[in-house]
Parts: structure tokens; sequence; C-alpha cells
């Protein structure tokens, strides 16, 4: 992902907003700025509150509205949520409480029916977006001919950030989580959690060959670009800047674990 680039002056700093409870979303944010590369961003990192995954939804839904306001008063112009359990637990909450476009995550499940030549789908995913009434929806309204198999993946995405991609523990969960999805002879894995795609390589040799492995960041991205365009607001200069409810520093050391750079992060309390 490239680095953090010079500050706007505030006067004219419009970003998108995107936020997650960790660092996953810099995945979804990578993508963004690779498709829309004129644009300026704020990413939050809510690393005072990880894991969402085991919080309530009403502590989930408090915190997504919290950041969102404090993005929209930083300037925001679109706010992206890139985390799927918050997605799950807030998104309909989000919209209905702000009027700028929000641009939500959510398991790739469409795509993957369309895709899949057996009806035999593995879905990867936090325990809290797999029990969600919103992806019962989505598996309702788009694979209801297909087997989903929905394997929820305790631990994994806080186990990324803490050891990197390539740690012992991370190695152990995948073992454990990826291997029921091979046994039963899916042909295409979502990624239901943006953590995940720095796991791709690891989880496709345990699947085998043959199987395809998809995730929602392009799909984001060019949902991001129609919603600016029709609120004829495309544009910036091209600028990030970078923000946690956490330890500054320990979260620029993860960025660079994951990342390969070290950037500037901000402390905001929220």
């Amino acid at each position: 992902m490239p680095g953090a680039l010079p500050l706007a002056k505030p006067s004219s700093f419009h970003p998108v907003g995107v936020f997650d409870s960790g660092l996953g979303g810099l995945t979804i944010l990578e993508t963004l700025r690779e498709r829309l590369p004129e644009e300026d961003f704020i990413y939050f990192a809510d690393t005072a509150y990880l894991p969402y995954g085991d919080k309530p939804e009403e502590v989930i839904r408090a915190r997504s509205l919290a950041i969102a306001n404090n993005l929209i008063e930083r300037g925001a112009k679109a706010i992206v949520v890139a985390c799927n359990t918050a997605t799950a637990a807030a998104a309909e909450s989000l919209r209905a409480a702000i009027e700028l476009p929000v641009i939500a995550l959510e398991p790739a499940v469409k795509p993957a029916v369309a895709l899949s030549r057996s009806g035999l789908i593995g879905v990867l995913a936090t325990t809290r977006t797999l029990y969600s009434r919103r992806f019962e929806r989505l598996v309702e309204t788009h694979a209801p001919n297909a087997r989903i198999f929905a394997q929820p993946c305790p631990a994994l995405a806080e186990t990324i950030e803490q050891e990197g991609a390539k740690g012992r523990t991370v190695e152990e969960l995948l073992d454990r989580y990826v291997r029921p999805l091979a046994m039963a002879e899916v042909d295409v894995v979502v990624l239901g959690c943006t953590h995940y795609p720095w796991v791709r390589p690891a989880i496709a040799a345990r699947l085998g060959k043959g199987v395809q492995i998809i995730d929602s960041g392009e799909a984001v991205a060019r949902q991001v670009e129609k919603r600016l365009q029709e609120e004829s607001s495309l544009g910036g200069g091209g600028t990030l800047r970078l923000a946690t409810s956490g330890n500054p520093e320990i979260v620029g050391e993860t960025i660079q674990r994951l990342c390969g750079f070290q950037p500037a992060v901000e402390y905001w309390k929220i």
C-alpha cells in the first residue's frame, strides 16, 4: 500500500472516511487508493475496542456511529465501513442516522455463487458476521440453491495483527478453520473478514488447486466511485491520514509488520 502523503490544508480536506475495528480494513483502503488515486482518505482503526467480534451489537452500533460522526466532523464526504462485523451490526443504523453516502462491506456471496461450478461455497468470517441476520438475508437472497459452508474463525483476525501473516499461531488457526472447507470440497471460498487477504496464499495452499478465493475489496471500491460520482464529489489531493483509538506507536509498528512501511499515526479519543 502506498505510504502516507502530505496532508491537504484543513479547508480543502474532504476525504473518504474509512474505519475498521483494527487494521484489516487497510486491505480495503489499498484497493480504494488503487482505483481512486486522486481521492483523499482518512483511515481510523478502533484498536482500543478490538475485536468487535466478541462485543454486543449495541456496543458495535454505538462505536460505529461515534466514529462516523467524528470522521464527518473532520470533513469526510463519505463513510466506508471496512469491517464485516460492523456492517452486520451497524450499517443500517448508520444509513438511518447520517445523510452522507455509507458504503458497507459484506461477504461476497453473490459473486461466489456466479463463480461456483458445484454450488459448494465456503465462507471464512468472524462468528458475529456469520450469525448475523444480515448474513442470513444475504444467503437467502443470493444463494438459495447453493450449499454454504460458513466457517467461524475466532481469534484469527487479531492474531494476524499480533503475529503477522506467517505467525505460528496464525498457521495453527488456519489449519483448524480451512480444513473443514477442503474436506467439504468447496470450489469457491469467500474471505469474509478484511484481515484474511493477508493470509490468502496460506489459505489457498490448504484448499488445493482449482478452488477460487474472492473478497469484497473491488466491489467496495466500485461502489465508492459510483456514489462519489452521483454526489459530484470525486477528486482530491491524493492524501492519506491514519488514526487510532489505541496506541499510535503500536499501530504504526503493526502497519510496518503487515504492510512494509511505518507511517505517522494520530491518536483520537472517541
